[in-house]
């Protein structure tokens, strides 16, 4: 639904818009008076052929060097780079005149470099500098705002494809900022053409179009100047429609063909995708890196501080499946762009302080990584928003990265369900389909690690389910490793093996999933992993633990562990099935509130400062003291680490 402007606005817009339209209705009564007869044709000609081959050359120039400013200028911070953004700007600020004189003192003939080059001065390649003088501006402001409007995800999924930093300005940044550079562009060429000032001052012959204009007027008047005005201004709608010109984008409704392109995609019989499915079932086709050594083993030393943010990981992973688990802010995402060596520049430009806080070292195996740039460290990397290029179809995307083999593409396209979407850019892709190309262009390169950055968070629940157990498939069928990176338990105990649990920069806990989920080290791990039904307490001996009530929360003797002695913190477990609503007695506990789980009545009490949930059925008032009994011989306990 479109909004009515409000009222002041639109008069004061009105009245611009009606001044800037008025000069070209003012021309249109001349028309009968124009004076066809007193034009040279052949000097307008020769004008205007001018000022169109000079402009051109000029935006030729000012392209070669103009884009690749504006790309530094787009990514650099320093002192430097912004007092050179700011000189290369003044030729707008300056009167043309101005700029004009300035050249001459660079080009004239009594300059040093108008000596040697033997003068430049009238002639065209005067034009074409004053023109690149005056008109650079315009492209340089273009290209550093398209450039810096540019998410930077982009380059560093394309590094983590294998792509050095030529090849993503060519691939990536600059097809995603031509449409602001094409405009840029034709505004430098509109302003060359137009150029008077300057061009009058360095050359005042061979005369372009605006000069000749100027001439014409002098010596014949008002009414020779509209057919002067003709080409210009039917150049200028030209130029500036063009300029206006977006291409469409390929619809969401595109018909599912299969895409023939770069030999990557061809039409498949039924038989061949079987015999692929079949092969990637038995682990042998998918990413290559069927190579890989079992015994190679992840180990990541980690030790930065970024600002008042300090990361501090040591972790010798023996399994392929690993997890980060921790809340938002933790440095789980900061862990793997440091793997993948996405922030190495931003860290070598922190402050580190004399405690040495510098030290990043990541290997596989026996090679060490953490030396090599991101496109070097065989990896694959799926930021959250899954990092899928806006201007690639889906076969283009599985054909971006180095190495990426046309079968590995073609088999998992079959694999993840992706068959007849090649044609589709990701605006015409729903967010599982764009997860899953995310993920197959992953494994289409051969690599030793893949890191996926909360791939499910942007997901419905049925959705996340199911894509979880599609990912859960694909590490059964692949030997890299992976790492996954998230705030959900459930999504960890799926699909790592192993899990480190993280919190501000420091690892609370890290190991197998199984010993995680079944013995975490303290309360803060069992939050974030989402056990429930644990609390801490002191154990007494002889099967007592203080817990803070009324009684000692007793657990079979014969079960309490023989190296926790007396006095020793540690925590218990009970589950929901060994606990049970009793009529007196017991455990005094205070309701706090109830829930439909599965269609199962819930209950959630409070046991001395532990929150609890009970599956019953009974009757219960906000704030009312119930009686719990839990049985002693399935209660769990266990050492309490910090």
């Amino acid at each position: 639904m479109k909004h009515r402007a409000a009222s002041p606005l639109s008069w004061l817009a009105l009245l611009l818009a009606a001044y800037l339209c008025a000069p070209f209705l003012a021309a249109l009564p001349q028309i009968g008076q124009a004076d066809w007869q007193g034009m040279a044709g052949g000097a307008l000609t020769h004008a205007l052929w001018t000022s169109i081959a000079s402009a051109s050359v000029a935006t030729l120039a000012i392209a070669l060097g103009g884009i690749p400013l504006g790309y530094l200028l787009a990514r650099s911070s320093s002192r430097g780079m912004a007092i050179l953004g700011f000189v290369v700007q003044l030729p707008l600020a300056l009167p043309p005149l101005t700029s004009g004189v300035l050249l001459l003192f660079m080009f004239g003939p009594y300059s040093p470099l108008g000596n040697v080059l033997g003068g430049v001065t009238d002639t065209f390649g005067a034009i074409v500098l004053a023109q690149i003088f005056v008109a650079a501006p315009f492209l340089i402001i273009a290209a550093r705002s398209g450039f810096g409007a540019l998410d930077g995800s982009y380059e560093d999924v394309a590094a983590t494809l294998g792509h050095g930093a030529w090849q993503n300005f060519i691939a990536i940044s600059l097809p995603l900022a031509w449409p602001t550079l094409r405009a840029g562009m034709l505004l430098s060429w509109l302003r060359g053409f137009g150029e008077f000032g300057a061009t009058m001052m360095v050359a005042y012959h061979p005369y372009s179009l605006p000069v000749y204009t100027y001439v014409a007027f002098g010596s014949q008047g008002l009414p020779a100047m509209l057919p002067l005005l003709l080409p210009t201004l039917g150049i200028a709608v030209a130029v500036a429609l063009l300029a206006a010109w977006r291409r469409k984008t390929i619809p969401a409704h595109i018909a599912d063909t299969p895409l023939a392109q770069n030999n990557l995609l061809v039409p498949l019989s039924a038989s061949a995708a079987n015999g692929m499915v079949s092969g990637i079932a038995a682990g042998t086709s998918t990413s290559d890196a069927a190579d890989v050594a079992p015994g190679e083993h992840l180990r990541i030393q980690i030790r930065q501080r970024i600002g008042t943010f300090e990361l501090d990981i040591d972790w010798h992973a023996h399994t392929r499946r690993l997890a980060i688990v921790g809340p938002s802010g933790s440095g789980k995402s900061l862990t793997l762009r440091l793997i993948a060596g996405l922030d190495q520049a931003r860290l070598a430009g922190a402050p580190a302080p004399s405690s040495g806080l510098a030290r990043l070292s990541f290997s596989l195996g026996q090679q060490i990584f953490s030396c090599l740039p991101p496109h070097a460290r065989q990896l694959s990397y799926v930021p959250q928003d899954y990092g899928l290029f806006p201007h690639m179809t889906v076969a283009q995307q599985l054909a971006f990265p180095v190495g990426a083999q046309a079968t590995a593409a073609r088999d998992w396209l079959l694999h993840l369900g992706l068959a007849g979407l090649e044609l589709r850019k990701p605006a015409a892709l729903s967010l599982g389909q764009q997860q899953r190309v995310a993920l197959a262009r992953a494994l289409v390169r051969p690599c030793r690690l893949i890191l996926l950055d909360e791939p499910f968070s942007a997901l419905d629940t049925p959705r996340r389910r199911q894509l979880r157990q599609t990912l859960r498939a694909v590490q059964n069928e692949i030997t890299a490793t992976t790492i996954l990176v998230t705030h959900d338990p459930d999504e960890a105990a799926l699909l790592a093996d192993e899990i480190m649990v993280l919190d501000q920069g420091r690892v609370l806990q890290l190991g197998a999933t199984s010993e995680l989920f079944s013995r975490p080290a303290n309360l803060q791990v069992a939050a974030l992993l989402g056990i429930e039904n644990i609390g801490r307490g002191i154990y007494l001996g002889q099967g007592a633990i203080d817990i803070g009530a009324d009684r000692p929360l007793r657990i079979e003797q014969s079960l309490a562990p023989s190296e926790i002695d007396a006095g020793t913190p540690v925590l218990w477990r009970a589950s929901r099935r060994t606990i049970a609503m009793v009529a007196q007695g017991g455990y005094a506990v205070r309701y706090l509130s109830d829930a439909r789980q599965a269609g199962t009545r819930v209950l959630t009490v409070d046991l001395a400062g532990t929150p609890l949930n009970i599956e019953s059925d009974a009757p219960c008032s906000p704030g009312a003291e119930l009686h719990i009994s839990i049985d002693a011989a399935a209660l769990e306990m266990w050492r309490e680490r910090q």
